[in-house]
């Protein structure tokens, strides 16, 4: 008790000698009317298709920590500082972030489905209830490692598709077709179900397949948008929100359906929904806000990361051969399965890669809260309730922090991890918000890099005069086609 008062005493203290608000460095706007006009297509210097560029660009004008007001009365507060990061993400009660709000205005309009918005915009004590029972099947290490013979099917039958578009020199967009491997990866790990997007009649426009991976991305695309700004959707339904919600509606009716599907017969198929159907502390309403919830979250966030993991590793030959020496000693024959025990302890250079892929080019630029307490942040006052954002993406890329930090090295990871600061790769988040599903999206695209090395050389075909860079939807996109041409090693060890 006498601790916790100290503690009390010491953050009033901080607060009372810290710096005002009002005198932390950043953009208000011309007569203090805000600056969201300079985030419009062709006025403004910023884009909310490129925010990195515009946090860098802040980052080298007013520093470690900025304070941007949007339009009056509301601030977002940049970070870059990785004792700041520390000292927000290190919270005890509930975090709370301002995300996702037209997707939270769309569930509550439906209450015959669903009792909460759901993980992604839900707050406080709703929020917590939820995520202690979902998190159970989603992070235990052991419970993770019991799909990975599922995982490992379906990348066999991802590269059996991928024969199709391989060979004869011919360069492959890999951004679609990763697309579809984690369609059917989601679709199979959450309902115990699959979809057959590699059959070639899902493949056309108006299949079911298309039409998710459509509705995801979209659904994605519109949360920025819609979360930033003069939010006038919550008055009238603005061209933003319809597609949010003509999008949302077809994800829904997907998962309802997937959902029927699941517990047909009288039974429940094994899967998470599975799991969490028979679990007493969830209802059949956090079960469908679930499920619409991992539809959401599994398809993009991985395939995108997927995405420049496998650019990065194109592009650098000397660290292709390593992979493929590792892959080799895991799968020494091409058709042999993967096991659990060898990705927990034989692939130590495959973690490496996917980390040092994740600090380049993380899912998001990086992570929100809204503050629950006063707070001090790089000596200035903060006050409650402001939301402040992190800004990992561009200090992953500060020689301060990283040596030569445009430079894809692996090794870094190898040889300098216990050097490397914590806070500053965080690319799944951290703490209790940290995503749920981070184990499950690693452990995919550990056995993706495996599967695809063991089998094909990958070598860039898109441009080399610059580097493959992102759109920010929310979760970072690749800007332009992922071009890689699939050389076979099996032809030539044949």
């Amino acid at each position: 008790m006498l601790t916790k008062l100290l503690k009390i005493c010491c953050n009033s203290r901080q607060c009372t000698f810290a710096k005002p608000f009002d005198s932390m460095p950043g953009p208000r706007g011309p007569f203090g009317l805000g600056n969201l006009y300079n985030y419009m297509p062709g006025i403004g210097a910023y884009s909310w298709l490129q925010l990195h560029k515009a946090g860098q660009d802040k980052y080298e004008k007013y520093g470690g920590i900025v304070r941007e007001t949007m339009v009056p009365g509301q601030d977002i507060v940049w970070i870059y500082d990785p004792k700041d990061i520390a000292t927000l993400l290190n919270e005890r009660h509930c975090p709370q972030r301002r995300s996702h709000l037209a997707l939270a205005k769309y569930r509550k309009e439906r209450p015959h489905l669903y009792k909460t918005t759901g993980l992604l915009p839900t707050n406080g004590p709703d929020w917590w209830r939820l995520r202690s029972q979902l998190q159970k099947e989603l992070s235990a290490p052991q419970s993770v490692r019991s799909f990975v013979n599922e995982v490992d099917g379906v990348t066999k039958e991802f590269l059996k598709f991928l024969e199709q578009s391989a060979g004869d020199d011919t360069p492959v967009d890999m951004l679609p077709k990763l697309t579809r491997l984690n369609l059917e990866l989601t679709c199979l790990l959450t309902f115990g179900a699959r979809l057959k997007s590699f059959q070639p009649e899902e493949q056309h426009s108006h299949s079911r397949s298309t039409r998710l991976m459509h509705a995801a991305e979209t659904t994605n695309s519109c949360v920025l948008p819609t979360d930033q700004g003069l939010q006038l959707w919550r008055f009238m339904e603005t061209p933003s929100y319809r597609k949010l919600r003509h999008a949302q509606s077809y994800m829904e009716s997907v998962a309802l359906q997937l959902l029927d599907q699941n517990m047909e017969a009288g039974t429940v198929r094994s899967s998470l929904i599975g799991t969490y159907l028979q679990n007493p502390q969830l209802d059949g309403f956090d079960v469908v806000g679930t499920a619409a919830d991992l539809l959401l979250a599994g398809i993009d966030t991985t395939s995108y990361a997927s995405a420049f993991l496998l650019y990065h590793v194109a592009r650098n030959p000397e660290v292709q051969e390593r992979l493929y020496q590792e892959a080799l000693k895991v799968l020494p024959h091409p058709e042999q399965s993967l096991s659990a025990d060898c990705l927990r302890t034989e692939i130590t250079y495959t973690r490496a890669v996917l980390k040092e892929s994740l600090r380049l080019n993380p899912i998001s630029i990086g992570v929100g809260r809204v503050l629950n307490q006063d707070t001090v942040l790089s000596g200035y006052f903060v006050p409650k309730g402001t939301t402040v954002v992190t800004q990992n993406m561009v200090a992953c890329r500060q020689p301060q922090h990283f040596p030569d930090p445009l430079r894809f090295q692996p090794d870094r990871w190898l040889k300098q991890r216990n050097a490397l600061n914590p806070y500053l790769v965080l690319p799944f988040g951290h703490g209790m918000r940290a995503c749920i599903a981070r184990r499950l999206a690693e452990q995919n695209m550990h056995v993706l890099l495996l599967r695809l090395l063991r089998n094909y050389e990958l070598i860039w075909r898109g441009r080399t005069d610059v580097e493959l860079d992102i759109v920010t939807l929310l979760i970072n996109k690749p800007n332009a086609p992922v071009m890689i041409e699939l050389r076979s090693r099996l032809a030539s060890q044949n």
